[in-house]
């Protein structure tokens, strides 16, 4: 096992170069986040991730949580040090408003803190990762009692926050949901069962608040009637102490596949006669609002693909580098090497870090993207910034978590036999990416949302935008008169014009047959993955040319740059006819069955 190192020279690269870090600083609030600010803000992240998550993140895995009859979860040994260390230092409430107690940093740096947290310990991660979207929520829609009664603890991180939508009859399926809230007073009394809680009960804090949907009793049927309602695991006096305990229940945990550290709770809300509950907003508005969480696990589990990945890319080179097998194909007679000088050793690591840079570029282009969308002082700018995202997330969600599982699994592969086995610690990190492209939407729901609301409903708008801007790239790849930049930029104009050619079927296609839209809606998913990856690692390319051009700066670093945004284009962006192809014709072999054959 090795311990896990931030990748700071390419997360920095990035956050400047192609985030634009700078434009976000001169945005209204963010005038005092310097360079200099930011860079004590990663390094400061590093190391804790390194030094206090990380050596967790084995012994998580191996150890476990415990249920106990009572209802208590405990958590695996050294994690309450461990999140009592993360709360004092500050670190749950960095991009949250001061006025809540957080630091009001962006949320683009706040995404390559959560990369960090993410890679060093992925369970771990999860507890920040929720009560981060449970405040936006209720940030951006709850009351202001709501919001002075709990967002002060949870901005702190001495209180966690949940996300409870799940039910066991009712899945991605949200309108078959049962819970009941009924009227009393200023309150609701909550009942029914949830079901796949992330961290919906430990001893991590002496209070959880739970975002709960529910239905009132006049509420119509189906996605409409849904309210959400914010049920404390205890009550809290006007005072913010703790009164007494709310009733809801943990029944049981799930015994997963993965993220062994991260309890996946059933939680039984008004056993006793009703968990008091609290609206938020308006009745029968609850999904809307819970959407605006959901966009948030959304991209943070998009993060949680790069950052596993990452963390078994480390491990992968660092077993290559050490795992001494087989002879020099040019030297037979020699000595034996380290795996890292065969070829193919070399072609799957070359896969694992080029997929890595592309999908940190993309992951914080978006985040980028998303302080942009939330304050940029000009009203066409916010709008096309958040047409951006709502394009960009679905793809960012889908195509980093499966592009994960599959640098993870390539982990294990270059691990070879060792990497089966649980020692080396290689098969962790497939088991923990794994649940990634399943929660808060699988690939197949992101790409529906994909093909039905981003390029059917919006006619086809913001694609068009998106692939002038690649076009933008292309034209300054091909001026820029080196080889290497030309090639790079050929692949990426061949895979945009494929991903052109998709959208144009799919408008022609989806108003008089969605469902052989719907049939290829994954491959035009990966499709656009692979395209917006190989953008990112062209703009690099091109930024990595300037400053070699210049003499600027760590001149093998950017060498390195371009030679991995050519290996991308080489063997990622050539997949961009195939997937085109897979998603225009998809439909004649999925649908071609009958149910019986099958």
């Amino acid at each position: 096992m090795t311990t896990y190192t931030a990748p700071l020279k390419d997360m920095q690269f990035v956050l400047h170069e192609l985030a634009g870090l700078d434009a976000i600083a001169r945005l209204p609030g963010y005038e005092e986040v310097s360079p200099d600010l930011v860079d004590s803000v990663l390094e400061g992240a590093a190391t804790f991730a390194s030094e206090i998550w990380g050596p967790l993140n084995q012994v998580g895995d191996q150890e476990g949580l415990k249920h106990h009859d009572d209802g208590r979860v405990t958590t695996p040994k050294g994690f309450i040090e461990a999140y009592a260390k993360f709360v004092e230092s500050g670190w749950n409430g960095l991009r949250f408003d001061p006025d809540f107690g957080g630091q009001g940093l962006p949320k683009l740096v706040d995404t390559a803190v959560m990369e960090m947290w993410n890679a060093s310990n992925m369970a771990f991660s999860m507890a920040p990762l929720l009560t981060q979207g449970a405040i936006e929520a209720l940030f951006l829609r709850g009351s202001d009692d709501q919001k002075q009664r709990f967002l002060h603890k949870m901005v702190s991180g001495e209180w966690t926050g949940t996300m409870n939508l799940t039910e066991p009859q009712a899945g991605s399926d949200l309108g078959l949901i049962r819970s009941k809230a009924t009227p009393r007073g200023d309150h609701y009394l909550i009942q029914g069962q949830k079901i796949f809680i992330s961290f919906g009960e430990h001893d991590l804090t002496d209070n959880i608040v739970h975002l709960v949907l529910a239905r009132t009793p006049t509420a119509p049927e189906g996605v409409k009637g849904i309210s959400l309602f914010v049920v404390p695991k205890f009550l809290v006096n006007e005072d913010g102490s703790l009164g007494e305990r709310n009733d809801v229940r943990c029944v049981s945990i799930e015994h997963k596949m993965g993220i062994h550290a991260s309890p996946t709770a059933v939680l039984a809300f008004g056993d006793g006669g009703g968990a008091i509950g609290y609206l938020v907003g308006e009745e029968n508005r609850g999904l809307e609002y819970m959407f605006i969480m959901m966009n948030e696990a959304r991209f943070g589990v998009g993060v949680q693909g790069l950052a596993v990945a990452d963390r078994a890319y480390q491990l992968a080179l660092a077993w290559a580098k050490d795992r001494v097998q087989g002879k020099d194909a040019t030297a037979p007679k020699g000595p034996s090497v380290p795996i890292i000088r065969h070829p193919d050793v070399r072609r799957m690591l070359m896969s694992m870090k080029s997929r890595v840079e592309a999908m940190r570029a993309l992951a914080y282009v978006v985040a980028a993207m998303i302080d942009q969308a939330h304050r940029a002082p000009d009203e066409a700018a916010r709008a096309s910034a958040h047409a951006g995202v709502d394009l960009l997330i679905p793809i960012l969600k889908a195509w980093c978590t499966e592009t994960g599982i599959e640098v993870a699994s390539t982990g294990i592969q270059v691990h070879g036999g060792m990497g089966f086995i649980e020692e080396t610690g290689a098969s962790q990190h497939l088991r923990d990416a794994r649940i990634t492209s399943i929660y808060e939407g699988t690939t197949g729901i992101q790409a529906n949302d994909l093909v039905g609301r981003k390029v059917l409903r919006d006619g086809g708008r913001s694609m068009a935008a998106l692939i002038g801007q690649i076009a933008d790239v292309c034209d300054e790849l091909e001026r820029s008169g080196d080889a290497q930049l030309k090639a790079i930029g050929q692949r990426l104009r061949d895979g945009s014009r494929c991903m052109a050619d998709a959208v144009e079927w799919i408008m022609a296609t989806g108003s008089r047959d969605l469902n052989a839209v719907l049939a290829g809606a994954v491959p035009f998913l990966h499709l656009c993955g692979v395209v917006c990856g190989g953008w990112q690692m062209a703009r690099a390319a091109l930024t990595a040319q300037r400053k070699l051009a210049a003499g600027d700066g760590d001149l093998p670093f950017y060498r390195a740059k371009i030679a991995t945004a050519r290996f991308f284009a080489d063997q990622d962006l050539t997949r961009a006819a195939g997937l085109r192809d897979a998603a225009i014709h998809a439909a004649a072999g999925t649908m071609a069955l009958s149910e019986e054959q099958f």
